[in-house]
């Protein structure tokens, strides 16, 4: 079944037009029950879309914004692979005060999911210190010496703590902002991590100390490289990542 599952949201649920979304998604807006929502179909496991409507519903409980799930008539969260979410208004930031409100919402974020249990299927930064392979990460299609530098990267992380990281900042459209809120969507790589990962903004929007930021930015880059693998972004941030 693919959209066809679209009808488990009740009559006169229809598709409108599709969305700009990720390789691994077919993100559409939707009407249900005469309103805007988001729906996005993909290959993901029950067990992982668990995991990510769970966590959507404990930072709306805690006050975040976020594209909280909308059930189906019978109660659950998503149906054959599909997710249909609450449209999320506003822009991308702008200027450096939107970052630093970015920054702000994002250690909130941190803070409420301390000691969450990791993503089905997904290894930490860490993890890939000794595993190859987690989720869309193949360091074995990687060049041996880039991932000799990424491993570099990620071992000056060992022995911090971990949350959830919102994992796809990179691209300002994820946050959707307006005068009075701040919303991140597109939650498709989050996983638990450490946090700076999320905190390498423009602007160093985060205010991290020199040293800090450094260990971040190479482990960030290293991240998004082996997490693209190997398309001309990935390539990109490969090259970011200093030799050791």
């Amino acid at each position: 079944m693919g959209w066809e599952a679209l009808e488990q949201w009740g009559e006169g649920a229809v598709r409108i037009e599709p969305l700009a979304g990720g390789v691994a998604n077919d993100v559409w807006s939707v009407r249900i029950h005469g309103q805007i929502a988001v729906a996005r179909f993909g290959s993901r496991t029950d067990a992982d879309l668990a995991w990510e409507t769970e966590l959507l519903q404990h930072l709306d409980r805690e006050g975040m914004n976020v594209p909280v799930p909308i059930p189906t008539t019978d109660g659950r969260l998503f149906a054959n692979s599909l997710v249909v979410m609450k449209y999320m208004e506003g822009g991308p930031p702008e200027t450096e005060s939107d970052w630093r409100r970015v920054a702000e919402t994002l250690r909130k974020l941190h803070r409420l999911t301390q000691g969450w249990p990791q993503r089905p299927g997904w290894r930490s930064s860490s993890d890939l210190l000794h595993a190859e392979t987690g989720t869309r990460i193949n360091l074995a299609a990687m060049p041996p010496e880039g991932v000799v530098r990424c491993r570099a990267a990620w071992a000056r992380l060992v022995g911090r703590q971990t949350c959830v990281v919102h994992g796809n900042l990179s691209n300002p459209g994820n946050v959707r902002m307006t005068a009075d809120r701040v919303a991140l969507i597109d939650w498709d790589e989050a996983h638990v991590d450490v946090p700076d990962l999320d905190l390498v903004l423009p602007g160093n929007a985060a205010d991290l100390d020199d040293g800090t930021h450094d260990i971040a930015a190479q482990a960030s880059a290293a991240w998004e490289a082996a997490v693209c693998w190997r398309d001309e972004y990935a390539v990109k941030r490969l090259a970011e990542v200093r030799p050791v």
